[in-house]
């Protein structure tokens, strides 16, 4: 498991500072919330298919909040808790119907509703064993170290806990990766993550019985102008990396004359996204803090006695 001295081994020179300057305006990511919408359908698809009963649950990367009230639904007892590092996305999450409650009403014993809480979801203001369920819909993949954000979530989870999360594969953006390439080599999309590494990540922080699997969405488009906005919805560039400045008229005409090589037999432009899905539990310690081992024994069944 990583701890706060050792170096990341999946670190990406992500700007988490940028981030939150490109989610800064809901209405400008707003476009991109079909396929979220989307994503979040079938993350709750394989939900139904998990036998549990969380008292306390945590979307970790909540944005504006439009999983919360189905997460509410699904779990009606519980306590749902909204985390996002942008106060922006929290305030468009607190305008809806379901009014957020107060961080403090957190601390209350078998509260249910919705509350809100300003954080980094790879360090939680939240004590270990306090969470029965995290999850998180496309957001893992904005942070720049995901192997120990899967250590954070694991420490907050209860033995027996649930993560389960949904982020974007290595596939993601590959026609808008292809077109920039004719125009520098700069890295223009986000460095995502294979999902066979997420699994090894999972196991390394100390889940169990992970399950991942991945499926591609292709959304077409009539025009460029329509992809490269619906690429800017999602979020944009926040390497550190990144080029700055301005591009010049002939390379920029360059990336669109490649993006506009690789429309499809049906005249449409494509833009694909791998989309990985994860589940994984918490499980029980196997040491103690002091590091002795613990041994659990289990009564052996007596077979009935003759009468």
């Amino acid at each position: 498991m990583a701890s706060p001295q050792s170096p990341s081994k999946m670190s990406a020179p992500i700007d988490q500072a940028r981030v939150c300057q490109l989610f800064a305006e809901p209405a400008r990511i707003a476009p991109s919330d079909f396929l979220r919408r989307e994503i979040a359908t079938r993350m709750f698809e394989r939900l139904a298919l998990v036998k549990n009963s969380p008292q306390q649950v945590l979307d970790a990367g909540c944005g504006i909040g439009t999983d919360l009230a189905q997460l509410q639904k699904t779990y009606p007892a519980a306590q749902v808790l909204g985390v996002d590092a942008v106060p922006a996305m929290l305030a468009a999450a607190g305008g809806g119907n379901q009014a957020p409650r107060s961080f403090l009403s957190r601390l209350l014993p078998a509260k249910s509703g919705i509350d809100l809480l300003c954080a980094d979801f790879g360090q939680l203001p939240l004590g270990p064993n306090s969470i029965d369920l995290v999850w998180s819909n496309l957001a893992l993949h904005w942070h720049p170290q995901p192997d120990r954000v899967f250590a954070e979530w694991r420490r907050v989870l209860r033995v027996d806990g649930l993560l389960m999360f949904s982020n974007f594969g290595p596939d993601t953006f590959r026609e808008l990766r292809n077109a920039f390439a004719a125009m520098d080599e700069t890295p223009h999309t986000l460095p995502f993550v294979d999902m066979h590494d997420f699994g090894d990540q999972l196991v390394e922080a100390g889940f169990t019985t992970p399950v991942m699997d991945m499926e591609q969405i292709t959304v077409t488009y009539d025009t460029a102008q329509a992809l490269l906005a619906d690429v800017r919805a999602f979020g944009g560039n926040p390497l550190a990396t990144r080029r700055r400045g301005l591009v010049g008229r002939a390379a920029w005409q360059r990336m669109l004359d490649a993006l506009e090589a690789q429309r499809r037999p049906d005249g449409k432009l494509g833009l694909s996204f791998e989309v990985i899905y994860g589940h994984a539990f918490r499980p029980a310690p196997k040491v103690t803090a002091a590091g002795e081992a613990i041994v659990r024994f289990q009564p052996r069944p007596q077979p009935p006695r003759p009468e």
